[in-house]
């Protein structure tokens, strides 16, 4: 297997215990989106604040990815 990216990493690709289809392909669109913000946030091309609000973004992505996973799983 590959070396997982940042945002791969970030949503803990890998771990889904259920196997679930849709958990993983939550997972890896939430990557994609954190993988582009850190990209943004490596390049820094507007400075320091830049950078500051992709780290922001980064976290509340996660957070979403993490509720999103939540919503997916949730049984009555």
């Amino acid at each position: 297997m590959s070396e997982l990216s940042y945002g791969q990493r970030a949503v803990g690709l890998n771990f889904n215990p259920s196997k679930d289809d849709s958990v993983a392909e939550a997972k890896q669109r939430f990557a994609a989106i954190i993988d582009l913000l850190n990209d943004l946030r490596d390049a820094q091309p507007y400075g320091k604040e830049q950078a500051r609000l992709c780290s922001i973004a980064i976290t509340e992505a996660q957070a979403a990815q993490m509720w999103a996973v939540k919503a997916i799983t949730w049984r009555e």
